[in-house]
């Protein structure tokens, strides 16, 4: 008889071997297994007593907070989809997401309440409305601690759920149309949690801080397999540096998943504030292209932290690739070491991972042919909710297409070098946008930065640098910038124009929005 892969399996495991420990910590909150079970019992009896069934899905606008934590393992065992809302996201976006993903119920963190109620008669399938906090008397928001009170604590049985049943649907940015809604399934998610927490080396004896958030494709699957290893959950409601480095002392933080632009803040923060080198070596898992040397060193030398970059994308569940120092690796100088770490990696074990050319053909392992990567695996997704041509464009004969760029090396270590869309094309070269970004981080005045492509008279695009100053360092000039630039790269590389900014946009994971900079800055082509 086969035994399915079904997500409830990790609390449940949870709560037989670890159901007295701390499970989550909230702002004001703190909950046993035990505890947390029960909550998600009453909160699955009481689903179903709105209605819910298999297959309905069940939205949630939350910061990370234990009650986020509850919906993924209550939502989950009625054997409905639970359809998770980036919190940065406009009115519209709401409307479009709830309506298409048909949400039958909604669960609303209290400080998003009202603007939900401004929309709330645009959506055309949500017919209940659960949020925490204060409810207002007479209002048909249902107040989820009272719900939850009205409801059985004891388990559930979830044999009537198939491992291929979708457990979640994640919708991404959006930046060239309607966002898409990504489809992953219990086996997916599953076999996805038991290959990263392999890698990851995730133990019963973590305590993860929740930096990176919930929304954001289940936080790289961190609901799932720091669950099943009985970790402690730590939630943090905002990315602000000093609360990052208050939750690691007050609860003994052993590892924390990141976009680099909140490193970056955590190193800024570290160096104004002079917080001195840390006691505990915490494992900082960061995810994307990979992010400066100067970052990695500084996290390994100034915090004694440990950095590991990994990479994926929604569609794939999303970890397909870490970078970390193999045993064959470790005799080589620490220079070195830095360098294999600021690469994209190597696959996770339950990945295959190619780097194509234009014809398909798997790029030379020289660290320079450019290609795309592809991947097939357990983690890809089972495709794009409602939308069978975007699926077949992107999976195609059993390959995912990720739209990355990248080379690889001799010892097969991957190496992003930029995205399809965010190469700069100049005079018929194509210039690496992340290039750039490196050269000017190794600078002392650039506190953030970001390149994009610029139309140009002559040479069809050119790169333009967009960068925020560090504090002290006002009096640096364009010029200034660009020839330092200049003794680094090659000419045809170094970006014709540099516009100062005080912030660069990003998105709710701390991703730079390059798109909104090409449309707010590039009002007519460049000539010089």
């Amino acid at each position: 008889m086969n035994f399915p892969l079904l997500l409830p399996q990790f609390l449940k495991r949870a709560v037989k071997l670890y159901g007295e420990k701390k499970a989550v910590i909230g702002n004001e909150t703190s909950l046993t297994y035990e505890e947390v079970n029960s909550r998600v019992n009453r909160l699955s009896h009481g689903l179903i007593e709105l209605g819910v069934q298999k297959g309905d899905r069940v939205a949630y606008l939350s910061n990370n907070t234990p009650e986020m934590l509850e919906g993924f393992y209550g939502v989950l065992q009625v054997g409905a989809v639970i359809v998770p809302l980036n919190t940065r996201l406009s009115s519209e976006d709401f409307v479009y997401i709830l309506n298409h993903s048909g949400a039958k119920v909604l669960y609303v963190d209290e400080q998003f309440l009202e603007n939900i109620l401004l929309i709330k008669d645009r959506l055309t399938t949500v017919e209940s409305i659960i949020s925490n906090g204060e409810i207002a008397e007479g209002s048909d928001v249902i107040p989820y601690n009272r719900f939850l009170h009205f409801y059985s604590k004891e388990n559930m049985a979830y044999d009537h759920i198939d491992e291929n049943d979708v457990a979640t649907l994640l919708y991404t940015s959006g930046t060239t149309g309607d966002p898409k809604g990504v489809m992953l399934t219990h086996r997916n998610n599953y076999l996805h949690a038991l290959s990263s927490m392999h890698h990851l080396q995730v133990s019963d004896c973590d305590v993860l801080l929740h930096v990176l958030p919930m929304f954001h494709v289940n936080g790289w699957g961190s609901p799932f397999y720091y669950t099943a290893n009985g970790a402690t959950h730590v939630c943090l409601h905002k990315v602000r540096p000093e609360l990052i480095f208050d939750k690691i002392d007050k609860h003994g933080v052993t590892a924390m998943h990141m976009a680099p632009t909140v490193l970056n803040s955590i190193l800024e923060y570290a160096e104004k504030n002079e917080v001195p080198k840390q006691k505990r070596p915490i494992r900082i898992f960061v995810a994307g292209a990979a992010p400066p040397l100067a970052f990695i060193k500084r996290v390994e030398t100034e915090l004694n932290w440990k950095f590991v970059q990994v990479y994926g994308m929604t569609e794939t569940s999303p970890l397909i690739t870490y970078s970390d120092i193999r045993d064959t690796q470790l005799d080589v100088p620490e220079e070195k070491q830095f360098q294999l770490k600021a690469k994209t990696g190597y696959e996770l074990i339950g990945s295959e991972v190619k780097v194509v050319n234009d014809i398909g053909f798997e790029v030379k392992r020289d660290g320079k042919e450019i290609g795309e990567i592809i991947v097939r695996g357990n983690g890809v997704m089972k495709g794009y909710w409602k939308d069978p041509e975007a699926t077949q464009e992107a999976i195609r004969d059993g390959w995912l297409y990720t739209g990355d760029l990248a080379v690889v090396y001799p010892d097969h270590n991957i190496a992003i070098v930029d995205r399809k869309k965010d190469v700069i094309i100049s005079g018929g070269e194509n210039i690496s946008s992340l290039e750039i970004e490196s050269v000017f981080y190794d600078h002392p005045a650039i506190k953030e930065v970001a390149v994009i492509a610029a139309p140009h008279e002559k040479w069809g695009e050119t790169p333009l640098a967009v960068a925020v100053k560090r504090e002290g360092f006002g009096q640096t000039t364009e010029a200034s910038l660009i020839e330092y630039a200049r003794s680094r790269l090659a000419h045809f590389k170094v970006p014709s124009k540099i516009e100062f900014v005080e912030h660069l946009p990003k998105n709710g994971n701390g991703k730079v929005l390059k798109h909104q900079l090409r449309r707010d800055l590039i009002k007519q082509p460049l000539s010089k």
